[in-house]
């Protein structure tokens, strides 16, 4: 069937199709802990092919039930979105162009790779802060599919806040423009025939017959990945689909088309470093930091730091940088953390706070002030003074990640409870709690990173997935991690979305009756299951435990 799906597939998409060893087993994997053999791989050349790939699956669903297309653009996913059985659908290799860059917007297609998209908005002096820790390596599209976040996520908020327009294939193989519409607008949809009219029709009902629920069941934090975004669609006045696509994880149509609002890139940064000894205080000095108002507030645990140093020469490698003049960088934190190391070890938190502004003088007296209300927690604490310094620290926690993927002998990144978020007032709580039940696994070797303003950490245990023990741990660890993390209103994924390893989760995070509706959406956009399926909806934790890769 492979060589006849292939054969099939070549007379419908002119962009490519392929099932060759190399690139199948290249497609089994992402960034998480799995491996998903697909059948085939296409790469379409346009919208155009996409729609026909669309029309294609659903035309042949009835002669074979485990057709499905799965939407693919850098593979930078932790938690296995991309990956699938059936048709993988590059979006990197053609459908990648900057269509436009305006004064505060941009167009461009899926599989741009984000680095050429920054290149381009960057010179016009905009930025799209959203950006996740893997800016250098991911697409635009995976960031749109993910709703993604990162360091600026704090000031700027995450990608469904910048995204004005999508262009989808719908699963009746058309071509949609969705954005947001007025009532007018709403009412005149739900009037039309056809797919889409039907949809709308459909999910307004349901949004409006649910509207309490719906309301509730949002997570009390101020960015969150998991389950459809049904709390942000609708208001009475504003009805925006975008919210629903955005974060859905390829699961509801395929995007062919993007439409960002841009924001104006601050002149000036400067950074100030705090290294916590104990955790106790934390709380109060985010507190502290957050009302002289820090476009970024970013932490790494000491674990994290002990894998730096201890690959140092990587480290420079990826900073493309002088070794002597990044060594002299690094000797102010070493003679500022080293009083107390001795006595205490290093420091268990370090924490980013940098302030950026377009007048230097008003960042300046910020980061002044700033220092000087944190010197009641008697913490070290220093001002990064230069670029090269500056960089460093931010090299340091984006690639914490990488370090460990490729250095650890015999012992793989396990991305599983890589994405937990809460609210930063109820850290000093929450925390000891989470450290007790990492505790009770005295072997497991983790690293802690995260967004600290946002209460958002992510925790990379380092694991032998060849072994029954580590991998039973999986589904263990995971219950009861998302159990705390339900209990302070917080949400296991506040950025990496769910994909294999989180969907078997979401009736824990949710409830029956939430998940229930997004069952109910899934079937409304995608009545056929032809869109990714396994992910948000019928993932199973027996599937994620029988995909994991012994590497």
């Amino acid at each position: 069937m492979g060589e006849a799906l292939v054969s099939a597939l070549r007379g419908v998409v002119r962009g490519g199709v392929t099932d060759d060893r190399k690139t199948i087993e290249a497609y089994s994997r992402d960034a998480s802990i799995f491996r998903v053999r697909p059948r085939v791989a296409a790469f379409p050349k346009d919208a155009e092919d996409v729609t026909a790939l669309v029309r294609f699956v659903r035309e042949h669903r009835r002669d074979d039930s485990t057709l499905s297309l799965t939407a693919r653009s850098a593979g930078t996913d932790m938690s296995g979105g991309p990956l699938n059985e059936s048709v993988i659908v590059d979006f990197t290799r053609s459908l990648n162009r900057i269509l436009e860059v305006g004064e505060d917007f941009a167009v461009v297609e899926p599989g741009c790779p984000f680095r050429d998209f920054e290149k381009a908005i960057v010179s016009k002096g905009l930025m799209l802060p959203s950006y996740p820790a893997s800016k250098h390596l991911c697409a635009v599209g995976g960031m749109v599919a993910n709703n993604s976040g990162g360091e600026k996520t704090l000031t700027y908020g995450k990608t469904a806040d910048y995204v004005q327009e999508l262009s989808v294939v719908l699963a009746d193989g058309e071509e949609h423009i969705i954005r947001a519409l007025t009532l007018e607008e709403l009412e005149e949809k739900c009037r039309s025939q056809g797919f889409e009219g039907e949809c709308y029709r459909k999910l307004r009902e349901l949004l409006e017959q649910n509207a309490e629920r719906i309301r509730g069941a949002k997570p009390d934090v101020s960015k969150n990945s998991s389950g459809y975004a049904l709390w942000d669609i609708w208001d009475g006045k504003r009805f925006d689909l975008t919210r629903l696509f955005v974060g859905s994880q390829g699961t509801l149509g395929l995007i062919t088309r993007i439409r960002f609002r841009l924001v104006p890139k601050k002149r000036y940064h400067r950074m100030l470093v705090i290294f916590v000894e104990d955790l106790k205080p934390l709380p109060a000095m985010v507190e502290t930091l957050l009302r002289f108002r820090p476009e970024t507030l970013e932490s790494y645990d000491d674990h994290t730091l002990k894998f730096a140093l201890r690959y140092f020469p990587d480290l420079i490698r990826s900073m493309r940088t002088n070794p002597f003049a990044l060594f002299l960088q690094f000797i102010p934190d070493a003679w500022l953390v080293l009083r107390r190391a001795l006595r205490e070890g290093l420091p268990k938190l370090t924490i980013l706070a940098e302030f950026t502004g377009d007048d230097l003088i008003e960042v300046q007296k910020r980061i002044d002030a700033a220092e000087a209300e944190l010197e009641k927690f008697h913490r070290p604490m220093r001002e990064a003074d230069s670029e090269a310094d500056t960089a460093k620290y931010w090299t340091i926690r984006r690639e914490s990640f990488n370090l460990l993927r490729h250095h650890v002998q015999g012992k793989h990144t396990a991305p599983f409870i890589d994405d937990i978020i809460v609210r930063p007032s109820k850290l000093a709580e929450f925390f000891p709690k989470l450290e007790a039940i990492l505790g009770r696994y005295p072997d497991l070797i983790y690293t802690i990173a995260g967004h600290v303003g946002d209460g958002n950490f992510h925790i990379i245990p380092l694991m032998d997935l060849r072994g029954e023990r580590e991998r039973a741990l999986i589904p263990k660890l995971s219950d009861e991690v998302y159990r705390l993390v339900k209990e302070y209103g917080g949400s296991m994924s506040a950025e990496h979305n769910d994909g294999i390893i989180r969907t078997p989760y979401l009736s824990l995070m949710f409830g029956e009756d939430i998940v229930a509706l997004f069952r109910q959406v899934k079937e409304i956009f995608d009545p056929d299951n032809i869109f990714n399926p396994g992910k948000k909806v019928g993932g199973t934790m027996e599937y994620a435990l029988a995909h994991i890769t012994p590497y």
